[in-house]
């Protein structure tokens, strides 16, 4: 087949490192929610194919080849990582109400609150069947333990960031700190998840799990809070979802509260009335990105996240050098060399 996979959406730095292991996966995901399925798996494969960046599954695979693990063995858990992603957007899309993702509707848009919710907690189960997939390849019963605890945690501590979202919404004031331990929850997590269930399953010692875990931890913090400027950096078309949905939500996202931080009072008043839902979201789209640029908000934030990549790339220095390694550290740059 020819993946569904468009060659634009990454830098061919990434794209030709991540090629294999991407067209791989993409084959994967197809065979396994064939087309002409029943309805519940044609919307299941609608949340997943075309498919997006792929970079959870891709984390998974590598940190378990960087560590010595078996290609073919570990395919089955990254779609299951993908799944449990998949099924998180759906049903964000559902409490955010968006109707675009990825260049098209939203599964919520197309198919409805119903199929939406069943859909998305179907993908979320099958993120298990997929890890014990990996038995019939001849990986043992402790490591597939391991790995489905690591995922499993990873799924509640995404729930956990996401209820704490909901407590920040509309609220600059409420600071970094708070924010960060959100972020570390609610994106952190399934990196986290993705690249210490790959060293489980490969087999790696404590210390090569360890460095992997730290890479994604700091990995998810830049990839946040990049994924923050787009909406002032990146129109639709680009971006392939709404920039207005953060405002529209009153997300106080990170460049938001670091322009809080540096405005005087009448930005700091600015900025809490367009997160507090009085004005039409392009309007308070406006109000926000004219305060970041005058503040140098957009800057401090673009170097905070570049600051987290290279603390990302170094943890990688504990393992030995590979060209698993050389993907891992190319998806670190792509997380903050992107406009989707």
């Amino acid at each position: 087949m020819t993946p569904p996979y468009p060659a634009t959406e990454v830098p061919p730095n990434l794209l030709s490192t991540a090629r294999p292991t991407i067209t791989r996966l993409v084959r994967a995901l197809d065979e396994r929610l064939p087309q002409g399925g029943e309805r519940l798996d044609e919307i299941a494969r609608y949340a997943l194919l075309p498919a997006g960046k792929l970079l959870r599954p891709l984390l998974l695979v590598e940190s378990a080849r960087a560590v010595g693990g078996d290609y073919d063995a570990i395919i089955p858990a990254a779609l299951g990582v993908e799944y449990l992603h998949a099924g998180s957007l759906v049903h964000d899309d559902v409490i955010d109400g968006d109707v675009l993702r990825r260049g098209r509707p939203t599964v919520v848009a197309r198919y409805g609150v119903e199929d939406a919710v069943v859909t998305g907690d179907a993908l979320i189960m099958g993120m298990f069947a997929a890890v014990t997939d990996c038995a019939d390849h001849g990986l043992p019963a402790d490591r597939l333990l391991d790995a489905v605890r690591v995922l499993a945690r990873a799924g509640v501590d995404l729930c956990r960031g996401q209820a704490m979202e909901a407590e920040l919404r509309g609220d600059p004031r409420c600071g970094l700190d708070p924010y960060l331990t959100m972020i570390a929850l609610k994106t952190g997590a399934l990196f986290r998840g993705a690249c210490q269930a790959g060293a489980v399953l490969g087999g790696g010692s404590p210390a090569e799990q360890r460095a992997l875990t730290e890479f994604a931890e700091h990995l998810g913090l830049a990839f946040q809070m990049h994924d923050d400027l787009l909406p002032h950096t990146s129109d639709t078309r680009t971006s392939g979802k709404s920039g207005m949905s953060d405002v529209a939500n009153g997300r106080p996202t990170f460049p938001v509260l670091m322009g809080y931080a540096m405005a005087g009072p009448a930005g700091r008043d600015a900025l809490e009335t367009a997160l507090g839902g009085t004005l039409p979201a392009p309007e308070a789209l406006a109000v926000v990105t004219e305060l970041l640029e005058s503040t140098g908000a957009l800057e401090a934030a673009r170097e905070r996240a570049r600051v987290e990549v290279v603390r990302a790339k170094e943890c990688l220095t504990v393992l030995d050098s590979s060209p698993s390694t050389a993907v891992l550290a190319a998806v670190a740059d792509f997380s903050i060399d992107r406009e989707l």
